[in-house]
């Protein structure tokens, strides 16, 4: 009897000796940064060979659920599907309990924890019938599980982390890029004036305006919008800044910009995005406006009482190439006028029962109001913008660039 009790502990002991070393093998893995595939490998031959399960597979949530591990089963179980259902299992349950179960070749699952989340789910069968050999096993299983599972989840933490940080940076280097779109000062004298206002709808939009000095008695003025926003939407929109300084210092002549300005975009986006335009240089001296719109809203020119839309142009750029046609607009004999351009983050903002504020309330605003200074005009749009809306959210970037010209 006594050779027995000693061989006995003599199998707990080994057997303790294995599942620490086991354990050991598996810390060093983790603090070695092994990979994920090697910590799952690990995880199989440990229960494999020290606890000599038949049967096994251990499913891992990240996003969905997907089988990581499994030996010794008759069905496949990568391309087994588990709903949410299964994250309401939180303590050991014998397979026989549930009802047309895909798992009726398991005898346990055994739930792994964390922070009472379910992280993953443990099938497993074919144990030794010895009851406390049994519960040992169990435990073994359920020790070597969280360890693994959890380590996984951290590597997984940690690369959300890194691609949160780069993602930040992107973000941060994107900023920068749209800051520098915008002109660093406007002109405000007695015979010009020129305000401009940027609301982001997210740190990084795809909205730029621009003033461009030609020469001592021309200027440009250009308001664009690219489809889409964030990071991809303000490298594009840097790429059109810079082709249109590029091409003015070239020549003035507002077709050719344009249509130059078409082929960059079309070759920049490979026609998945668009860019929509007005554009339109003012000649002091002549007393001329040439414009053109490129599928933008319409700015609205105010000469006193008379106001007007500027609607000539073209399709918008990077849709079509050539573009189909290109009328510019030309306005003489004009010397005194205010002139409005914006994005469609305006007229396209929507209030609480869904109805959109619209071009014609623009209109209306500067059939009374066009003489008031530039700042005050921006303001009170906005202000009536906010009250328009109510508690609904803005849903786009909004740009307004107003000239006025003495």
């Amino acid at each position: 009897m006594k050779v027995e009790n000693e061989i006995d502990y003599k199998k707990l002991i080994d057997r303790k000796e294995l599942e620490l070393g086991a354990l050991l093998e598996i810390t060093q893995a983790i603090n070695n940064n092994l990979p994920e595939e090697s910590l799952y490998k690990i995880f199989n031959f440990t229960l494999r060979s020290n606890l000599q399960i038949k049967k096994l597979a251990l499913f891992v949530f990240d996003r969905i659920w997907s089988c990581k591990v499994t030996f010794g089963t008759t069905k496949n179980y990568q391309k087994i599907k588990l709903d949410s259902r299964v994250e309401l299992i939180k303590s050991i349950h014998r397979i026989e309990e549930f009802t047309n179960c895909d798992f009726d070749e398991f005898d346990l699952v055994i739930p792994i924890s964390h922070k009472s989340e379910t992280l993953a789910l443990v099938f497993v069968g074919g144990l030794e019938n010895a009851s406390g050999q049994n519960d040992a096993n169990i435990k073994f299983i359920q020790a070597l599980s969280n360890i693994i599972v959890v380590a996984i989840e951290n590597k997984k933490l940690a690369r959300q982390q890194l691609e949160q940080e780069a993602f930040r940076k992107e973000l941060e280097i994107a900023s920068d890029v749209q800051r520098f779109l915008f002109p660093e000062k406007l002109p405000n004298t007695d015979i010009l004036k020129i305000e401009a206002s940027y609301l982001p709808h997210d740190r990084v939009g795809g909205d730029y305006y621009d003033y461009i000095p030609i020469n001592a008695n021309q200027f440009l003025i250009c308001v664009a919008d690219v489809s889409g926003k964030g990071i991809p939407a303000a490298l594009m929109m840097s790429n059109f800044q810079a082709s249109l300084h590029t091409l003015l210092r070239q020549t003035p002549n507002l077709t050719e910009i344009i249509e130059a300005l078409n082929y960059q975009v079309l070759e920049s986006a490979k026609g998945e995005k668009f860019i929509t335009c007005f554009a339109a240089i003012y000649d002091l001296k002549l007393k001329t406006l040439v414009y053109v719109n490129a599928g933008h809203n319409p700015p609205i020119l105010c000469m006193g009482k008379n106001i007007r839309l500027l609607e000539e142009g073209s399709t918008v750029l990077g849709a079509l190439h050539p573009l189909p046609f290109v009328n510019e607009g030309f306005i003489e004999n004009i010397s005194q006028f205010t002139l409005f351009a914006y994005t469609d983050g305006l007229t396209e903002t929507f209030n609480e029962e869904n109805k959109e504020y619209g071009q014609q309330a623009l209109v209306d605003y500067f059939q009374k109001n066009n003489g008031k200074d530039l700042k005050t005009i921006h303001n009170d749009i906005i202000i009536n913008l906010d009250t328009f809306k109510g508690r609904n959210a803005y849903r786009d970037d909004i740009t307004m660039l107003s000239c006025r010209v003495h």
